[in-house]
């Protein structure tokens, strides 16, 4: 594994993990009152399943699958219901919510944690625990796991790529992960593998995770049909599009799925739960997120069960120190700056990242005009020319965005890092998008 597999082009912002690559998992219990939003994915919202007054278990479904491109919701506490209610997500939407008042007891639902026999299993009966367990890609925005591992050509499927390189700064729950449940992401991966027989299993992972890499290297020797691959540490590396081109050298674009290509991309934490739901019988309710910044007192990587609030898990890991001026949802990069921690955590939370007055002031210095330094050009991962982009935008000539190719732009921030005149390209580049989408929305009907 000595040649490091990458992407043209990229960034190589400050790490930042050292604050919690080397501190362990710790569990994290759930609070008196728990918030279960009905919309934690990519699709149609999920369906109430119960009511007012209604006593749920650990486990239990408690909302269906609004749709073909949706996924259920499972209580990760037992108590009652206490009301359905619109409830503030990180992105700032409002959105109906099971509200839940913990009893204490955890009491679960009958074979909750009982093991399975995977090996009696037929890829259909896999592929339906995998949907009915709720998962979704615990990596990214949030797409049905059982939707994505089903596509119409299963058959043609000959990669199945495991993202473990987690580039974003900061995070470090995938690491830790791999450091401490290999076997079980190993297993995840080999169901997936009953789905997708044809298939070639190949693990990414930076390599300033070399001690994750050697864990999972050593690990994946107990089945042929899996391997790691070095790549080299670079942001976006764990782009979906960068990883598939990094590791196969096939190219996605925005009007292709990557089973187009003959390939399947899943996050190892994502691996971690289908080892839960197929092997263990255990919905996805709880997940491990990173807690860090150098404005958190004590920053660690938790296993924290979903509904919890932002708020509560903070105080939990000893609070913010008093420089702390910026809650990011996420990472640097590509996260979300939080308006308030009386957020719940749902399944594609992923970090609290804490910034204090230095970091801030740092990174936001006022705009000024671009100087056409190429700068953006030269860091594209999609070899787009951001100054061009950004202009049309300005000028509000959304056709010409479209024209020289915006919508391929994935929104990884690289060209706003760069930019010395501090333009926020990649928000330009999302509301161009919006726009984008809104007219032709328009157009069908």
């Amino acid at each position: 594994m000595g040649v490091r597999k990458t992407f043209r082009r990229g960034v190589h912002p400050k790490g930042g993990k050292e604050f919690s690559a080397n501190v362990p998992i710790r569990t994290i219990d759930a609070e008196d009152v728990m918030v279960y939003p009905l919309s934690q994915h990519i699709g149609a919202p999920a369906k109430p399943l119960v009511q007012k007054g209604d006593r749920v278990l650990k486990g239990q479904m408690i909302a269906e699958a609004g749709g073909f491109i949706s996924v259920p919701v499972y209580a990760s506490v037992s108590g009652t219901v206490t009301g359905i209610e619109k409830r503030l997500l990180v992105n700032g939407a409002q959105v109906d919510s099971i509200i839940v008042e913990n009893d204490g007891t955890y009491e679960t639902t009958e074979h909750f944690g009982y093991e399975n026999d995977v090996d009696a299993m037929t890829a259909d009966e896999v592929v339906g625990i995998i949907k009915t367990a709720g998962i979704v890609g615990l990596g990214g925005a949030g797409f049905p796991t059982g939707v994505k591992i089903s596509p119409k050509n299963a058959e043609d499927i000959d990669y199945l790529i495991i993202n473990g390189a987690e580039c974003e700064p900061y995070l470090t729950s995938d690491y830790r992960l791999m450091m401490e449940r290999p076997e079980e992401i190993i297993r995840g991966i080999q169901a997936l593998l009953k789905v997708l027989p044809k298939a070639h299993a190949i693990i990414g992972i930076e390599d300033n995770k070399s001690d994750a890499l050697d864990v999972m290297e050593r690990m994946a020797r107990i089945d042929d049909r899996i391997d790691t691959c070095k790549l080299k540490t670079k942001y976006p590396q764990g782009g979906e599009r960068q990883l598939i081109y990094a590791i196969t050298g096939r190219k996605i674009n925005s009007k292709m799925l990557p089973a187009d290509k003959g390939v399947v991309v899943v996050n190892t934490a994502s691996c971690y739960a289908i080892y839960e739901a197929v092997y263990r019988n255990m919905p996805l309710i709880h997940k491990v997120m990173t807690i860090t910044g150098d404005a958190v007192n004590e920053p660690q990587n938790v296993d924290v069960p979903l509904g919890i609030s932002h708020s509560y898990l903070l105080e939990q890991c000893g609070g913010a120190k008093d420089s702390v001026v910026k809650f990011i949802s996420g990472g640097p990069m590509m996260g979300m700056a939080m308006s308030t921690l009386d957020v719940p955590v749902v399944k594609t939370s992923s970090s609290i990242l804490a910034m204090s007055e230095d970091d801030v002031e740092k990174a936001a210095k006022i705009e000024t005009a671009c100087i056409h330094c190429g700068r953006c050009v030269a860091v594209c991962p999609q070899t787009l020319v951001p100054q061009m982009m950004g202009r049309s935008i300005k000028a509000g000539d959304y056709e010409r965005f479209g024209k020289i190719n915006g919508m391929e732009c994935i929104e990884c921030g690289c060209c706003s890092f760069i930019c010395p005149a501090k333009i926020p390209l990649t928000q330009l580049f999302k509301l161009g998008k919006a726009q984008l989408r809104e007219a032709a929305a328009k157009e069908k009907k």
